[in-house]
């Protein structure tokens, strides 16, 4: 008989990790460190912080997520690791002041995967997924905030045209938004099959024969827009580097352009000399604080991607911490001392 709980299983059957082996390769060298912390500040159902807690015997992770049933799985499923891991209910744009609340210092790592998981692409009553209907929610934290529907029924066309280019990148942003206040006269939009049936009818015929279901990007940038997503990642990507020890590393894994976009310059502008290009000696301050870890973005490769279509999309980056900074650790937290 196993010793296996039924929550802790259904955490395992329902979440794949994406690009786990090489997560684990790259964070490796921080982690071999005694007494090593890592802030899993996306932590899903935990399946990256379960292999670095079996891999790394003396590492303790920090684990953050602001969906309560995430939470609640990915403790169940790491309960064996007794006094190894700490749950979190947070958003990772808070990670500096969780590290200094439940570590007291900096940290060895940080991973981010980023992005809808796939608890609440499977739990249909939570309205992320354009393929089954359910009610328009799309909350990731669902005790707060307001839903998909609230933003269709309040923001002004202008608004809704704004965030369906600027956060699903779509192209036939104006006619969707037409066509949704259209809608929303005749009847408050309530469902996700209501939502893909306007935006099937504002989109052509020929543009709907390639790219997949046309509502992908519609359901994205409401998403984004519902969740504050770009936003606090904005806020966290620099909380995070800033909670990082000096040879600390940095995992981000992105799964569209917008998020993938921040991740690229947050990371290159630590890996950029802030010295004038004519001074002839680079004094120690401007000196890049970053070294990258990968060449460009990685992606999964076909055989991943064979057995877990949702990594197909994956862009990572990584980085090392090179030099304290200015300020580093008492930057966003007061009187913290380095």
């Amino acid at each position: 008989m196993s010793g296996t709980s039924g929550s802790e299983q259904d955490g395992r059957n329902r979440h794949v990790p994406v690009l786990l082996a090489r997560c684990v390769e790259l964070l490796a060298p921080a982690l071999e460190r005694p007494g090593a912390t890592v802030v899993d500040a996306t932590l899903g159902m935990g399946g990256h912080s379960e292999a670095l807690l079996e891999r790394f015997p003396g590492v303790r992770v920090v684990g953050i997520d602001r969906d309560r049933q995430a939470l609640a799985l990915a403790s169940a499923r790491l309960e064996r690791f007794e006094g190894r891991f700490t749950a979190v209910h947070a958003v990772y744009d808070e990670v500096l002041a969780v590290v200094e609340d439940h570590v007291g210092g900096p940290v060895e790592a940080v991973l981010m995967d980023l992005g809808v998981s796939s608890l609440q692409l499977d739990e249909v009553d939570r309205g992320f997924a354009y393929s089954q209907d359910a009610p328009l929610d799309m909350r990731m934290d669902p005790s707060t905030g307001r839903t998909a529907a609230e933003v269709l029924a309040t923001y002004p066309e202008g608004d809704l045209r704004r965030v369906l280019h600027e956060f699903g990148e779509e192209r036939f942003a104006a006619r969707i938004a037409r066509n949704l206040v259209r809608a929303r006269e005749r009847a408050p939009l309530t469902r996700t099959s209501e939502l893909v049936q306007v935006v099937r009818e504002s989109i052509p015929a020929a543009a709907r024969t390639t790219g997949g279901n046309p509502a992908k990007r519609t359901f994205q940038a409401l998403r984004v827009e519902v969740n504050g997503e770009l936003d606090a990642l904005a806020r966290a990507l620099p909380a995070a580097l800033e909670s990082l020890t000096v040879g600390g590393r940095i995992v981000v894994m992105a799964y569209q352009s917008l998020e993938d976009r921040l991740v690229k310059r947050a990371l290159a502008r630590g890996a950029t000399s802030s010295a004038p290009a004519d001074l002839p000696v680079e004094p120690e301050t401007h000196k890049p604080y970053l070294g990258l870890l990968t060449r460009g973005a990685e992606r999964a490769d076909e055989a991943e991607e064979a057995r877990n279509p949702r990594a197909k999309p994956v862009r990572l980056r990584a980085a090392e911490r090179l030099r304290a900074t200015p300020g580093h650790l008492r930057t966003v937290v007061p009187g913290w001392a380095a």
